[in-house]
């Protein structure tokens, strides 16, 4: 009996732990399905921010790639330093890596569409060679890609080469001038350079006024000497005007320069100053007349004529002159004067009208007109 009764009250308690269980906690939710089961804390976790190297790296302009390789003898190449000293008479081979590679060079080899230079571009890469190097053939070569939609290209600033060439030759400080005299126009809104370039980097240049004959300090303030360049006046004003020449020493040798005649310009840069005047502005049947446009402006900057004229579009044949011719205006003060003249001989009824002329330069333009009427 005793046994019995123990069992049933084992019973009883098991049956009341398996009702305890699944009953849910007091203020708590039961749990899902699949829910995770991890108890949630109050503890507050600082969100982790993912590093960055460089917070501007968007703002900086992509860095160049050199893409120039100087070919040596022997099948041997290397990428050419900033400054390159070659013997003239040396074959120089430049290639730039890439399908569309344009090529910049020392304009004395354009000037004389020399052949001994030559551009090819291959599949992969452009080629320049120059053969019989000469000293005259110093300066810079640099090379840079293309981006080419169709027939519209533009410039790569990311891909480019480039490198200073001295052609050292026998009994040759400075790069050869292609003449004995030349002229250098001082502008007080730019800088004026007087091209005195050795072939020997490390000579010693210095610059001298003829007359009175004195050495002219290259102070770094003033006046500096850049081996790619020459003396560069860096504010030049009227007091630097006159006749100069620069003089090399290099290996116990010296050599004078050609010399530069140095004008002061005092015409202020911009677009043509443009006037138009006609011989007469009455005029009799069977006259000749002409009409003068006159651009005064700086001594070293071109212009450019057109012209509208009545007798235009009946193809009335007239006579056009242009010609220009530099006036000095005492104490080195220069000024070129450019003019075009229109000639119209047998003055007749499809003459009447406007005459206009327009004048450019590389800053603009000037249009300006008059009219020629029967007396």
């Amino acid at each position: 009996m005793k046994l019995w009764l123990l069992l049933g009250l084992l019973l009883v308690h098991e049956a009341l732990e398996e009702v305890t269980d699944q009953q849910p906690p007091k203020n708590k939710r039961p749990k899902e399905p699949g829910e995770n089961r991890i108890k949630p804390t109050n503890k507050k976790v600082k969100p982790k921010i993912p590093k960055i190297k460089d917070r501007d790296a968007a703002d900086v302009t992509p860095k160049t790639q050199s893409i120039m390789i100087h070919m040596m003898d022997k099948g041997r190449f290397q990428k050419p330093a900033a400054t390159l000293s070659l013997t003239a008479g040396q074959t120089l081979e430049l290639r730039c890596k890439g399908n569309k590679i344009e090529w910049s060079y020392p304009t004395y080899l354009d000037t004389f569409k020399d052949s001994r230079l030559s551009l090819k571009q291959q599949e992969r890469y452009g080629q320049l060679t120059l053969v019989n190097s000469t000293a005259a053939d110093t300066g810079e070569f640099s090379c840079w890609g293309q981006f080419c939609h169709g027939y519209l290209c533009r410039r790569d600033e990311t891909r480019s080469g480039s490198t200073y060439i001295v052609f050292t030759e026998k009994g040759e400080l400075f790069v050869p001038s292609s003449s004995y005299f030349d002229v250098v126009y001082l502008n007080p809104d730019r800088q004026a350079v007087v091209p005195c370039r050795v072939t020997v980097l490390s000579a010693k240049v210095t610059l001298h006024r003829e007359f009175p004959a004195k050495e002219i300090p290259a102070n770094g303030t003033d006046i500096v000497y850049d081996v790619k360049r020459g003396f560069v006046y860096l504010q030049p004003h009227s007091d630097h005007q006159g006749v100069v020449y620069c003089k090399a020493e290099a290996g116990g040798k010296s050599q004078i320069s050609v010399k530069y005649q140095l004008l002061y310009v005092e015409v202020p840069r911009g677009p043509p100053s443009t006037t138009i005047l006609a011989s007469s502005n009455k005029v009799r049947s069977g006259d000749d007349i002409s009409v003068l446009c006159t651009v005064l402006g700086e001594p070293d900057v071109e212009v450019e004529f057109r012209w509208i004229y009545p007798g235009q579009k009946d193809e009335r044949p007239v006579t056009i002159q242009d010609s220009w011719r530099l006036i000095h205006r005492g104490l080195g003060h220069t000024t070129r004067i450019s003019q075009s003249i229109m000639t119209i001989e047998d003055f007749e009824t499809t003459d009447v009208g406007y005459y206009i002329c327009t004048a450019q330069n590389l800053q603009g333009e000037t249009t300006v007109a008059t009219t020629v009427e029967f007396s």
